[in-house]
């Protein structure tokens, strides 16, 4: 049997960028591959903002393939970013002396801490091109759910309304745009590399929803340290590379904010409309009512304000029980001219089947919280016909 390094080697050059026709071999986008006795492998991928992403899954997926690789991580670099060398060395053949793990080349060590991902310009060269909005008429009414802060439940009310538009018959699919903190597979128990057909990623599917996240495509420790343009050029790959089919409504859980992915995604398409989440309390309300402000000055449609952990229901008496306040969606709602579209209770039913992959409309379709966020479904469901029509 041929030694690792030359079976690496092979592998790599069987692996081809689609944007240049070239393997990434003899592009010279692979760099400091270094192998141990046990058959972990680590190397370096230089991926620019115009390469497809799915090029980090192949080289991964490609050498996983060969017999006696353990452990393979990819280390994902943006070339701006790296010094450009005379030549690319040709990778030694010899094996790591028994018991010892091969030093790794220059570059590829990173203090434990995962890949070496592309980081945020303090000052970039020149500012990227904005593109035109595409329309994607099979993707239906396009819903993104955002969030002034973290931590208010914005997946968890995203997760739910597409749970429940799909028991209401609707073809629905949902989207994880929070490159940054991607919860999806976790929240819809769902986690494995998406398949490949026909140059299409086939989405995974789970209670009745089609579902894609940058989740799916590196590992579950890895922080994604990127850059605006590489942003965009995800969220742009998710919407048109992604095999969604014919979808009525198509969710996009966006990160909190109003960064990179908010622009990225109403530059990218036009959204029908967004869904903002807050909690009663001041602090939330106020980073709500600044992305409710982005959408309005984006042109997109804002359906309404869903309040959530409104109020926990004492289970003695029945009686609410304000843990976070009152009023405060009540307020920013009103403050907006919009809608309050629904209080969803706080209940520990809902943080369980986030964990366990089970939401709680269809984990606990009688509970209280599970027939307010259907009910936020239909009135969704409303405004965007009142906005639309039918």
């Amino acid at each position: 049997m041929q030694p690792l390094m030359e079976r690496i080697t092979g592998a790599l050059a069987a692996v081809r960028n689609p944007r240049t026709g070239a393997d990434v071999l003899a592009a010279d986008m692979v760099r400091d591959i270094a192998t141990t006795v046990d058959g972990k492998v680590r190397l370096t991928l230089l991926l620019a903002a115009d390469d497809d992403a799915t090029l980090v899954r192949d080289v991964r997926q490609a050498i996983e393939s060969l017999s006696g690789v353990s452990d393979v991580r990819v280390d994902v670099r943006d070339p701006a970013q790296t010094e450009p060398t005379p030549a690319r060395r040709a990778p030694t053949a010899a094996p790591p002396a028994m018991n010892q793990p091969q030093a790794p080349a220059r570059g590829a060590a990173t203090g434990g801490m995962g890949r070496a991902l592309p980081v945020m310009d303090a000052a970039p060269k020149a500012p990227p091109k904005v593109p035109e909005p595409v329309a994607y008429p099979q993707l239906g009414r396009i819903i993104a759910v955002s969030s002034g802060k973290g931590g208010v439940g914005k997946s968890t009310v995203a997760v739910n309304i597409a749970v429940a538009l799909a028991k209401m018959g609707k073809r629905v699919g949902i989207m994880d745009a929070d490159i940054y903190g991607p919860n999806l597979p976790l929240m819809l128990g769902v986690d494995a590399a998406p398949s490949v057909v026909d140059e299409k990623i086939i989405p995974l599917e789970a209670y009745g929803i089609k579902v894609m996240s940058i989740g799916f495509l590196i590992e579950k420790e890895q922080p994604a340290i990127w850059r605006g343009p590489i942003v965009m050029k995800i969220l742009t790959q998710f919407l048109k590379d992604v095999a969604w089919g014919q979808l009525d409504y198509f969710l996009v859980d966006m990160p909190p904010g109003t960064g990179d992915a908010q622009l990225s995604l109403v530059q990218a398409t036009q959204v029908h409309g967004a869904v903002i989440v807050t909690t009663p309390q001041q602090v939330s309300v106020g980073d709500a009512l600044r992305g409710v402000k982005m959408f309005e000055r984006t042109a997109v449609p804002v359906l309404g304000i869903v309040e959530n952990m409104s109020y926990f229901e004492n289970p003695e008496t029945g009686k609410p029980i304000a843990v976070f306040g009152t009023g405060g969606g009540a307020r920013l709602a009103q403050e907006c001219n919009l809608p309050l579209i629904g209080q969803v209770p706080l209940d520990p039913r809902i943080q369980e089947g986030g964990d366990t992959g089970r939401p709680i409309v269809d984990a606990e379709p009688t509970s209280r919280a599970a027939k307010e966020l259907e009910a936020i479904a239909q009135r969704v469901v409303e405004r965007l016909v009142s906005i639309y029509g039918s």
